[in-house]
């Protein structure tokens, strides 16, 4: 029986020379004569182990990382198939800390299953969600996804339950089902990850939504930056059209669901779902005014679900094991688990997914082990570019929605970028303001042009005018008061945080 060697296809492993990793194992496993089979996977998320290679065993997978092209023949010498004496062993993969400690649901197969394969996605449990949803009315499914609490897993934690609800109870047709895959914020890659890794969760997803909200056409808009994600759903879709899990006919119903692929040109603002739909339409990227809500005149003015990449690839755990158990995690109002995504200066930067209700300091010191540096760690911002700058003091705020929004921050899509004591909190708060005027689709003058003055305040504070400190402040109010969309209504979360925490920093004595 040949022996199942696993070396990652995610653009993060391929970045660090996965390839050309797996290009010189098959060559010594050929020039060798053994008998092996190479399954390229997804990441387990471990992004400062990578490449991580694992070799299965009848007592499990064991990991060896961070492999370079150079450690290959060694891993041969060591006979590394069938034993541990290599120095890049770190023994058996489940039992690695970062992933045992870690409560896996969504990303349960990433990086375990080779994600191309639906017979590697059939065994791990894929479409038991789907098969039982079948057997379902919509109420009955909606009922399922309310009763779990799974809110939006990107912006503003809307519960998924109540805009399945609306966009089923809408009395036109056709209705569409959108996946906003358009992950632009900085230090955030777990939708890329998923969809590289484990896209068949994605679809299934998509096609319970379909079904429950009476849609039978789902589109995926992701950004052009990501082709492997691209190409990976592409395959993903034809092999489940194939199969008879998309398509006319699914799985032998009279219901029909199909999926396309829809490439943005990486604009930021089209992250917000009506940018997103007018981009989707083939027009340019600007926010809609609403009303009407996108779940009653969305894609081509019809009732569109609209949810992100996490919230649907969850779904199908949530029909396959039922609402209680996935309502049985978290704390509060914040239900189940976020794959979190710590990036920045951190030792151990990678994809952490835990239910809510950790702290922001176990996170980061248990998971994340601190900073890169071993400086120590003065801001950490949470929630994207957008997101409020937390300091040291800040850390013991659990993880969840509401205990967020309590301290004027946002839990968002759940990336964490830490910086230690050598940043200029100023300085990155004029990032924010500029960021803003860079990617505002300028349709409301408050994001448009206030983000642009709010750089020239800015750089009067730095040079040294603090008169201008409580101009910027009612700027803020300005941006957060009168934009369309979060685009300029959270430009002043990193702006206000950065202002009242890191006071120093802009020649002010510390409040």
């Amino acid at each position: 029986m040949s022996i199942r060697i696993y070396v990652p296809r995610d653009s993060g492993a391929l970045a660090l020379g996965a390839a050309a990793v797996a290009a010189a194992i098959a060559c010594e496993v050929i020039a060798r004569g053994l008998d092996c089979e190479l399954v390229r996977n997804g990441s387990r998320g471990l992004c400062w182990l990578e490449p991580l290679v694992e070799v299965a065993t009848p007592q499990g997978r064991i990991a060896f990382g961070p492999v370079t092209i150079a450690d290959v023949p060694s891993l041969f010498a060591a006979d590394f198939l069938h034993s541990q004496r290599h120095p890049l062993c770190l023994g058996p993969t489940e039992a690695i800390p970062y992933l045992k400690n870690q409560e896996r649901l969504t990303f349960a197969r990433v990086g375990v299953t080779d994600p191309l394969s639906l017979d590697d996605y059939l065994a791990h449990g894929g479409y038991q969600g789907l098969q039982r949803a079948l057997t379902l009315s919509a109420d009955a499914i909606i009922d399922e996804v309310g009763e779990s609490g799974l809110r939006g897993r990107g912006g503003a934690a809307f519960p998924t339950g109540v805009k399945w609800r609306t966009v089923q109870q809408a009395a036109a047709t056709p209705k569409y089902v959108v996946c906003n895959a358009d992950e632009g914020d900085s230090g955030t890659f777990s939708d890329r990850m998923l969809m590289e890794g484990d896209p068949f969760a994605l679809l299934e997803g998509m096609t319970i939504a379909g079904l429950a909200v009476g849609a039978s056409q789902g589109y995926i808009y992701t950004r052009i930056e990501y082709p492997h994600a691209i190409a990976a759903l592409r395959a993903a879709i034809a092999t489940a059209t194939a199969r008879g899990y998309l398509g006319a006919r699914l799985r032998g119903t009279e219901r029909t669901f199909s999926i396309d692929v829809r490439a943005g040109g990486g604009a930021y603002v089209c992250g917000e779902e009506t940018a997103m739909l007018e981009s989707l339409e083939g027009k340019r990227g600007i926010v809609r005014a609403k009303p009407p809500l996108p779940a009653l005149a969305g894609l081509f003015g019809q009732p569109t679900a609209i949810n992100n990449v996490i919230s649907l690839a969850t779904v199908p755990i949530i029909l396959a094991r039922g609402a209680a158990f996935y309502r049985d995690y978290g704390v509060g109002r914040s239900r189940g688990t976020l794959p979190f995504q710590l990036a920045g200066n951190v030792a151990h930067g990678g994809l952490v997914e835990k239910a809510f209700g950790l702290t922001l300091r176990q996170l980061i010191e248990e998971f994340g082990g601190g900073t890169r540096s071993g400086r120590p760690l003065r801001a950490v911002q949470v929630g994207g570019p957008l997101g409020a700058y937390l300091p040291e003091a800040q850390l013991g705020t659990v993880l969840d929605y509401e205990a967020f929004a309590a301290i004027g921050a946002v839990v968002g899509h759940g990336g964490v970028v830490i910086f230690d004591d050598r940043v200029d909190m100023a300085r990155q708060a004029r990032y924010a303001m500029e960021f803003c005027a860079l990617e505002s689709c300028g349709k409301c003058t408050p994001c448009r042009i206030g983000s642009t003055r709010g750089v020239e305040v800015v750089d009067r504070i730095i040079a040294g005018d603090t008169t201008q400190i409580p101009l910027l402040r009612d700027l803020c109010d300005t941006l957060q008061h009168g934009s369309l969309c979060a685009m300029g209504s959270m430009t002043p979360y990193p702006v206000r945080s950065a202002l009242d925490y890191f006071a120093e920093d802009f020649g002010t004595p510390p409040s």
